[in-house]
């Protein structure tokens, strides 16, 4: 339908949502957007209370703020006049209402693609049916499915919130007085109180995290639940002012972070446990392994989408209700579900494992620039030293990128085969490979950290017990960024690095670092 706009389109306005978790829902439908529009200037018209979100999305051109200065009948038109002078040729409305048509309309965008409710259909040119598949489907499948019904071909991705380096380690910081695993509870949920699992029963499992598996937890939430967290607080802690100030067991930042800082706090956290909320969004979204409990709403809706997620919740002819506060004033969703088993799928969440993540080219064999010939695949022969760190418990786990798949210079298949030779001769655990253009901005490429979280997810690994051994700069930021340890090789072109731990002449003098940190590290505990 709108192809021809797609190809010559140069700037382009989107109308965000109004609430972070559905924030979050949209990022996949912004993603495919940008790769049907590459060369188009994206706008991102939000809520100011959103666009932290986005703040670091490069997939995102502007955020221009939806503020309160554009209040009322005269506010919309000076936005409107505002948005006029960007010159947009096309909106999409991810926001369902009446106003942010009217607004495109005021502004005169020529193409104004969204769904056709709330009685705005006469303000679009590119109305899209909001029949009953569309009510059926995950919100994140919604917002695709806009552009999909629209003639903009989605490429599904899952979420993604974009963190820089000095964010997380700020948060790694300020979680470092905890003992691991950090378990942060978010026990609030904006849309209302039916939506809430019961303070006393998040005290209980706070309190067998801190007893059974001797890790610690971590109380989130916005300013409004500061109350809530300090009710869990007290029942746990008995209302000690040293543990209510943090412990190596406990740390309340409920009302105390920033939007920024709450999303590094959850991404640096090992398990998320939360109600149905804003912050369980971010957490699949920063990749934190989530145990989300659901009363008057539907996971089908709006469930967490990460691979290993789990979610609670009990068969009761109400629910979903959707209701703010229960009719019933019973709320037996919510009742149901008792400690002992939200525990348990906390528990079930910690992972345990540790590996050595291995970059290939430059580090496994010899970097031949876009390996796409078995005439050219030299290994290194120190390869064979790897077998002492299986033998004392690690994993082996190849992570690439391998750009040269999306520039036509390396056939997908050879890289598969390459990769399965590690696997089949050197007892490898798994290999990833990143097959994109680093102009797609995706997750997995590296130092992006989405291989390490797939290995996380399917091989059980935590990441803070691990190591990434590479010859790039790029390995050893994504060693920083995961929490790992980095060892460089000087097997490639890089000699030096200021974010590896340690430097080794090959791959058996990478073993014997790896083995002499871990006994340290095994004696320090």
């Amino acid at each position: 339908m709108y192809e021809h706009i797609a190809g010559s389109c140069g700037a382009v306005l989107v109308r965000g949502v109004n609430w972070i978790g559905d924030a979050v829902m949209t990022i996949p439908a912004l993603r495919a957007l940008r790769r049907s529009l590459p060369d188009a200037r994206v706008s991102l018209l939000v809520k100011p209370w959103v666009s932290p979100l986005f703040e670091k999305d490069p997939d995102i051109d502007e955020i221009i703020n939806y503020s309160e200065d554009f209040r009322g009948i005269s506010g919309k038109l000076r936005l409107s006049r505002v948005l006029r002078s960007r010159n947009f040729c096309m909106s999409v409305l991810f926001q369902n209402a009446f106003d942010a048509a009217l607004l495109a309309f005021l502004a005169g965008i020529p193409e104004r693609i969204g769904y056709s409710r709330d009685g705005r259909r006469f303000l679009l040119t590119g109305r899209v049916d909001f029949d009953e598949r569309a009510k059926g489907l995950h919100h994140i499948d919604y917002y695709l499915e806009l552009l999909k019904k629209a003639g903009i071909t989605p490429k599904a991705q899952a979420p993604w919130i974009f963190l820089d380096l000095e964010e997380r380690l700020h948060a790694r910081a300020v979680l470092g007085v905890l003992k691991r695993p950090v378990i942060a509870i978010n026990p609030g949920a904006t849309y209302g109180s039916s939506k809430k699992w019961l303070p006393d029963r998040f005290a209980e499992v706070a309190a067998l995290v801190v007893h059974e598996i001797g890790g610690s937890v971590l109380l989130l939430g916005g300013p409004k639940e500061t109350g809530i967290a300090d009710e869990i607080l007290n029942k746990v802690s008995g209302g000690s002012d040293a543990s209510r100030m943090g412990s190596a067991s406990l740390l309340n930042l409920s009302g105390k972070t920033s939007l920024r800082e709450l999303i590094a706090i959850i991404a640096e956290s090992d398990v998320l446990l939360t109600n149905d909320s804003g912050p369980m969004h971010i957490g699949y979204a920063v990749g934190t392994p989530v145990v989300a409990i659901f009363g008057s709403t539907s996971p089908e809706h709006t469930g967490p989408v990460g691979a290993t997620d789990i979610v609670i919740r009990k068969p009761v002819a109400c629910a979903p209700c959707f209701e703010r506060e229960c009719r019933k004033k019973s709320l037996e969703c919510m009742d149901l579900i008792t400690a002992a088993e939200v525990f348990a799928a906390v528990k079930r969440s910690v992972r345990t494992k540790k590996a050595v993540f291995f970059d290939r080219d430059g580090t496994l064999c010899r970097d031949a620039h876009y390996l796409s010939s078995m005439n050219d695949l030299e290994l290194f022969p120190s390869i064979a030293s790897l077998q002492a760190l299986k033998d004392r418990g690690f994993a082996l786990i190849g992570i690439t990128n391998q750009s040269g798949i999306a520039r036509g210079l390396v056939q997908e298949e050879f890289a598969q085969k390459v990769n399965r030779i590690f696997v089949e001769r050197y007892g490898f655990d798994d290999f990833y490979y990143c097959p994109h253009h680093p102009d797609e901005h995706c997750l997995c490429r590296k130092p992006e950290p989405g291989m390490l979280i797939r290995a996380r997810n399917e091989h059980f690994v935590d990441l803070r017990q691990s190591f990434v051994v590479g010859d790039k700069e790029e390995d050893m930021i994504l060693a920083r960024v995961a929490g790992a340890q980095g060892i460089l090789v000087t097997t490639g072109k890089v000699q030096a690095s200021v974010h590896a731990d340690a430097v080794a002449d090959g791959l058996e003098t990478a073993v014997s670092i790896i083995l002499s940190m871990t006994q340290k590290k095994g004696h320090a505990s």
